[in-house]
């Protein structure tokens, strides 16, 4: 069964809400599949609800989006778009006596990673890109993000100097090679950040930390942001594509310390 828990959690009370009854929705596809075995009922039962759903929740989720300008709105709809796609590809055809049951968890297994992935790399920055910061420096890595963990911490550490090296050389406005030097310190920050969740995903295997496979949804969402980084997105609108993504980074960074990093436990 899969599990709705607090890491999951965004904040905001209504979509929570629904993302529960989602979660409660692929667990009784799974129960009613254990039960009667009618696969075809199933899938076709579970195929209704999720499209009804996704009308719904996916509104409700772009309204409130919109209403507080969060830059991520745009992304959000692509996802949301490629999911309704995927939905829509099938047919009445999938739910034959022979091959019902494999499409069936075909089908739980995609809504449910795709789920999880959603939530932890794009639902839980919702309204925080919009957030102004407390902090006089934001790009200082403060005892609040320290998880007690050294490597983990001294890690953490140097993202932030990375992204805020990055913030450096877009501030600069006399920088020679400047889109060169962006060029570069990005990529230092896609090798760099691949290399710590490698860490730390080792840290919490040699533990048994029970929230790795969460953790290692979240990495992975974050690292194909990372890989979908264009600067040729930019065209005359460099500064604002490249402010978002700064302001992505370092809030995606601080909320998942913050929310789930520091729920990691030190070794003693």
């Amino acid at each position: 069964m899969y599990q709705f828990t607090e890491d999951c959690m965004i904040g905001i009370p209504q979509i929570d809400e629904e993302h529960r009854q989602l979660f409660q929705m692929i667990n009784e596809a799974i129960a009613l599949s254990q039960e009667d075995g009618d696969f075809g009922f199933v899938g076709k039962n579970l195929l209704s609800k999720l499209k009804e759903y996704a009308q719904t929740h996916f509104a409700h989720e772009e309204a409130y989006m919109e209403q507080i300008s969060d830059p991520e709105l745009s992304r959000q709809q692509k996802e949301h778009a490629a999911f309704v796609e995927k939905i829509n590809s099938y047919q009445d055809t999938d739910w034959t006596a022979s091959g019902s049951a494999q499409v069936v968890n075909e089908l739980l297994t995609f809504t449910a990673k795709w789920l999880y992935r959603h939530i932890l790399g794009s639902d839980i920055m919702i309204g925080k890109m919009t957030q102004s910061k407390e902090d006089e420096d934001a790009f200082a890595f403060t005892d609040k993000y320290k998880t007690g963990i050294e490597l983990i911490d001294a890690e953490h550490k140097r993202l932030f100097e990375i992204v805020r090296e990055t913030n450096d050389v877009i501030a600069a406005q006399f920088l020679y090679d400047k889109y060169d030097e962006i060029v570069d310190i990005l990529n230092e920050l896609k090798d760099y950040t691949v290399m710590h969740f490698q860490d730390e995903e080792r840290y919490m295997e040699s533990i048994g930390y029970e929230g790795l496979e969460l953790q290692r949804m979240a990495h992975n969402a974050f690292v194909n942001r990372l890989n979908e980084i264009n600067l040729d997105d930019m065209d005359d609108n460099q500064k604002e594509y490249l402010d978002e993504l700064l302001q992505f980074l370092l809030s995606w960074l601080s909320n998942h310390i913050l929310k789930m990093d520091k729920q990691i436990p030190a070794q003693m």
